[in-house]
């Protein structure tokens, strides 16, 4: 992705390591914080952030803070 392309948000299930090489200091990252969760699908998704509401409230503030 071009560095014109900015804020970025990476929404990473795999784990947030890794993703931020692509973002700068505007970005964020959703994704997983440790090793080895384990519950239902739906729950470990919650856990982590992986809600259209938390997505959306983060895009926002990140939008927010270059205003």
């Amino acid at each position: 992705m071009p560095p014109s392309i900015r804020p970025r948000l990476s929404l990473e299930a795999s784990g947030s390591i890794g993703p931020e090489q692509y973002l700068d200091l505007d970005s964020a990252v959703i994704g997983m914080t440790c090793y080895g969760a384990s519950a239902q699908g739906a729950r470990v998704l919650v856990r982590f952030g992986f809600t259209a509401e938390n997505v959306q409230c983060t895009a926002l503030s990140i939008l927010e803070r270059l205003r």
